[in-house]
C-alpha cells in the first residue's frame, strides 16, 4: 500500500481552506463596504439555493460552464491559452442547429449526428489557431481572439431571412430541429434535469483518463512542463500543438449542445454567449482536474441562481459579479502561496538530508583515519 505524504496532504487541503476563508472575508467585507449585512446575505443564498427547483437549475446551468471549462483545460494542460472557445462554440451550435434544422432523420441518428458537427466546427474553428501556432509561430492568444470576432461577424451574416435563418417576430433563428432530436432528461422532483448532465460527466471521465492514462496525455503534459525537454525526448511540439488545439476545440463545440438540443431548438439572435470567457475563470478555479472543475461549475450555477434573489432583497446587483472576482483571485493567490511554501520545505528537507549524509561521510574517513593511526 503505498505510503501517505502527511505533508502533501496538508498543503494540498491548505491551499482550498486559504483560499474559502480569504474570499469570505474579502467579500464580507465589500457587502459591508456597501452598507448591507454580509451574514442576511450568505443566509439568503444557502436557502434559496438549497430548493429544489433551484438545484435543478444550478445543475443545468453548469453543465456547459464545465464542458467550457474542459475545452480550456486541455490547452492549459500544455501552456496553451485557448481564449477562442466562446467563439468556437457559437459557430460550433450555430451550424450544428443548420444541420439540424435541414435534416429529418430519427432522433437516434440526427442526435449524435448534430453532436458530431459542433464537435467537427469546433475543432476546425480551433485548428486554425493550432496551425497558425505551430507552423508561424503566432501566439494562440491572438488568433483565438481575432477568431471570437470572425465567428460573432460570420453568424451574423448568415443568421439572416432569406439566408440560413427565419424570423420570427423581432428575433431571427435558424430553423428548429424536429421534436425527435429532442434530448432526452432525467425524471427529477419538481422539474426534470437536462440529460446532457450525463454527457457531460462522460466528457469529464474521458478527458481525466487521456490526460493521466495514456501515451498521448503525458507527452501534452511533458510538452507543458518543457518544450526543450518535450522534444528532446521525441514528441513532436508542432504536432502536440495542432492535436491539443483540435481537441479543445471538439470540446468547444459541445458547449452548446445543451442549449441548442434542450432547450432552444434552434440557434437565434438570444443564443447565449460569454460561456467560454467563464471556462477559464472555472479552469482556474478547478486548477484543470475535471472534480474541481465540476465543482466550480456547481458554485458559478449556484451564484447565478442566489444572485437573482440577492437583487430581490435589495442587494446590489452586482455583488455576486464580485464575489466571482474575489473567488478565482483568492483560489489562484492561495494555491501560489502554498506552493511556494511547499517548495521551500522541499528545499529545506533536501537540504537537511545532504547535510547529514555529509556528517556520515565525514565519520565514515575519521573513521578509517583512526583504523589506520
Amino acid at each position: 500500500m503505498k505510503k501517505i505524504d502527511k505533508n502533501k496532504l496538508i498543503l494540498a487541503v491548505a491551499a482550498p481552506l486559504l483560499a474559502i476563508v480569504a474570499a469570505i472575508v474579502i467579500t464580507s467585507a465589500i457587502i459591508l463596504s456597501t452598507g448591507e449585512d454580509p451574514i442576511r446575505a450568505y443566509t439568503v443564498m444557502i436557502e434559496f439555493g438549497s430548493k429544489s427547483d433551484s438545484q435543478v437549475w444550478i445543475v443545468d446551468k453548469s453543465v456547459p460552464y464545465y464542458l467550457s471549462a474542459l475545452a480550456v483545460a486541455i490547452g492549459f494542460r500544455m501552456n496553451l491559452f485557448n481564449i477562442g472557445v466562446d467563439g468556437q462554440y457559437r459557430v460550433a451550435a450555430f451550424f450544428a442547429a443548420v444541420v439540424g434544422g435541414a435534416l429529418t432523420l430519427p432522433g437516434f441518428l440526427q442526435i449524435p449526428v448534430i453532436i458530431i458537427v459542433a464537435m467537427a466546427v469546433g475543432a476546425l474553428w480551433s485548428g486554425i489557431a493550432g496551425v497558425l501556432k505551430a507552423t508561424r509561430g503566432v501566439s494562440e492568444v491572438i488568433t483565438t481572439i481575432m477568431l471570437n470576432f470572425i465567428a460573432g461577424s460570420l453568424i451574423g451574416y448568415f443568421l439572416q431571412e432569406g439566408r440560413l435563418a427565419e424570423k420570427d417576430g423581432n428575433l431571427f433563428h435558424t430553423p428548429n430541429i424536429p421534436d425527435s432530436s429532442h434530448f432526452f432528461t432525467l425524471p427529477t422532483n419538481p422539474e426534470p434535469i437536462g440529460g446532457f448532465v450525463v454527457i457531460a460527466a462522460l466528457a469529464g471521465v474521458v478527458y481525466w483518463f487521456v490526460i493521466n492514462r495514456t501515451r498521448f496525455g503525458f507527452d501534452l503534459r511533458a510538452v507543458g512542463h518543457s518544450e526543450s525537454a518535450a522534444e528532446a525526448s521525441g514528441v513532436s511540439v508542432k504536432r502536440m500543438v495542432v492535436t491539443s488545439m483540435l481537441l479543445s476545440g471538439a470540446a468547444a463545440g459541445l458547449v452548446g449542445m445543451p442549449t441548442l438540443l434542450g432547450s432552444s431548438y434552434n440557434y437565434g439572435t438570444d443564443f447565449p454567449v460569454g460561456i467560454g470567457f467563464t471556462g477559464i475563470a472555472l479552469a482556474l478555479l478547478g486548477r484543470n482536474h475535471p472534480l474541481g472543475m465540476a465543482l466550480a461549475a456547481l458554485l458559478w450555477g449556484f451564484l447565478d441562481r442566489t444572485g437573482i434573489q440577492l437583487e430581490f432583497e435589495g442587494y446590489a446587483q452586482e455583488i455576486v459579479e464580485v464575489m466571482k472576482g474575489v473567488i478565482v483571485l483568492c483560489v489562484v493567490i492561495a494555491y501560489e502561496l502554498v506552493r511556494r511554501y511547499g517548495l521551500r520545505l522541499q528545499q529545506r528537507k533536501v537540504g537537511e538530508e545532504l547535510a547529514a549524509l555529509a556528517r556520515d561521510k565525514g565519520n565514515g574517513t575519521n573513521d578509517k583515519a583512526g583504523v589506520s593511526a
